[in-house]
């Protein structure tokens, strides 16, 4: 393995492209990967989940994890099975919501396959999947959870700290140390949470840092949270009134449980019919579980308001699917109902045949609620398709398609500055990360301009020394 005289960092995903965060920092004595997610959206993006690691795996001495969503820890299972075999370090949230994830992404990329190749219409023979439910348990075995603001040695002169992220249970933004003759701290920020976020704490802010890693998958815009829940209560209505049912696309890991929590809210003010709400993910369900266990235990992460409350996402008629047969069984529902399923982005996942059920016919809608990267189906209805290619076929897309942005739980252009504007010490130079190109730069010129940071747009496979331009502290 190459030892760089001073420490290094190359962007493997999350620049120019919000998904497949992967960060290699290499020093003279340590590989250290931050984050190890899948790449999603266009096929290009998802080509380079098949292709080989760009170091040997088996080279790299610890992996530490923001959070618990696939486009940041989704990879990990393909890593192990390559030959990765150090430690992977996370919040101690985050190391049960992988134990959700990781095994239930492996069977689903199973039962994808297999289904494929079934109904016959992959052009691989046969389709195979990226990893498995047996190596995700796998990769399992070499997780340690760790506490928060307690720096820790993940390698050879290398201390990690996890700092409060506020996007989903156990998320955080990662500090590292690196030692030596002249000492560097890197932090990256992870997926950034909402100030507003109903469920969880507001980001602790960054120290100061000589390079700083800042996600901007809403660099450009700002959320307006009244319009976009006006426009959720505004298509459940439209949907009930013509007794349709809406499919609701949600990541299972804290949207779910984001969208029950405003459902509830809305049903009991009477702003929406009291209509079933189907949750068909085993996924969203287990990690409701652990949630639910946080409010109980009165988690320090969640709001201080939700700790007496007894259950926040029970709307009043909550029916949730657990396997195959309850899941095929919501197709014979008329409405008015609501069903949520996952992937977010519709993706994969048994939304996908809800969707098939449900787009021809205009009585029903879909609702997106977050941010659908390029070429995904979620970016597909939102740019109005007629047809959606999915399970083997094109699906007419008859049904109604709003977009409740207001559901996002990434910081949007204001808040990211605004966290950035916290740190105890300017950092000395930032990469923006996590973004498509138009976000990035406007993050970027932003941050340059409101704040005088030096700031650069991260290229994908591009190797930049850590300088110590700034003195940490």
């Amino acid at each position: 393995m190459s030892t760089p005289s001073v420490p290094v960092i190359q962007f493997l995903g999350a620049a120019g492209t919000v998904t497949g965060s992967r960060f290699l920092v290499e020093t003279g004595r340590a590989r250290v990967l931050v984050d190890c997610g899948l790449f999603q959206g266009e096929k290009a993006l998802r080509l380079r989940n098949w292709e080989p690691f760009p170091v040997p795996p088996e080279t790299i001495d610890a992996v530490v994890l923001t959070h618990a969503h696939v486009d940041h820890s989704g990879y990990l299972p393909a890593l192990g099975r390559a030959g990765f075999r150090g430690t992977v370090f996370a919040t101690q949230r985050t190391l049960e919501l992988c134990r959700i994830v990781l095994p239930d992404s492996g069977r689903l990329q199973e039962e994808d396959a297999a289904y494929a190749n079934r109904k016959g219409y992959s052009k691989h023979d046969p389709a195979l999947s990226l990893f498995t439910e047996k190596d995700a348990d796998a990769i399992l075995e070499n997780f340690r959870g760790v506490a928060y603001d307690t720096p820790i040695e993940v390698a050879p002169d290398v201390r990690a700290s996890f700092r409060t992220a506020g996007h989903i249970l156990g998320s955080a933004s990662i500090v590292l140390e690196i030692a030596g003759p002249e000492p560097r701290k890197l932090v990256v920020s992870g997926d950034l949470g909402r100030t507003a976020h109903p469920l969880l704490v507001p980001p602790a802010p960054p120290p100061a840092c000589d390079v700083l890693l800042v996600e901007a998958t809403y660099g450009d815009r700002t959320h307006d949270d009244e319009a976009g829940l006006a426009r959720f209560a505004q298509a459940l209505v439209r949907t009930a009134e013509r007794g349709g049912v809406a499919v609701i696309p949600a990541f299972a890991v804290d949207r779910t449980e984001v969208v029950l929590f405003h459902l509830r809210r809305l049903m009991r003010a009477g702003a929406v019919p009291r209509v079933p709400v189907y949750v068909d993910s085993p996924m969203a369900l287990a990690a409701l579980a652990v949630y639910r266990a946080a409010i109980a235990s009165g988690d320090p992460e969640i709001r201080s308001e939700l700790h007496d409350v007894d259950d926040p996402f029970e709307p009043g008629d909550l029916r949730e699917a657990r396997d195959v047969a309850s899941s095929k069984a919501i197709h014979q529902e008329r409405g008015p109902a609501i069903i949520v399923s996952a992937s977010g982005m519709a993706t994969g996942g048994r939304v996908l045949h809800h969707l098939a059920a449900r787009l021809p016919d205009p009585r029903n809608s879909v609702i997106l609620t977050g941010f659908q990267p390029s070429e995904t189906r979620g970016r597909q209805l939102l740019e109005g398709r007629p047809f959606l290619k999915m399970l083997g076929r094109y699906v007419p897309v008859r049904a109604e398609v709003f977009d409740a942005s207001a559901f996002s739980v990434h910081a949007d252009q204001p808040e990211i500055v605004a966290w950035v504007g916290s740190a105890e010490g300017r950092p000395g130079l930032t990469f923006v990360v996590h973004a498509e190109p138009q976000a990035a730069e406007a993050l970027r010129v932003t941050l340059s301009e409101r704040l005088q940071l030096e700031a650069v747009v991260a290229r994908h496979g591009e190797r930049v020394c850590i300088e110590r331009v700034a003195r940490a502290t």
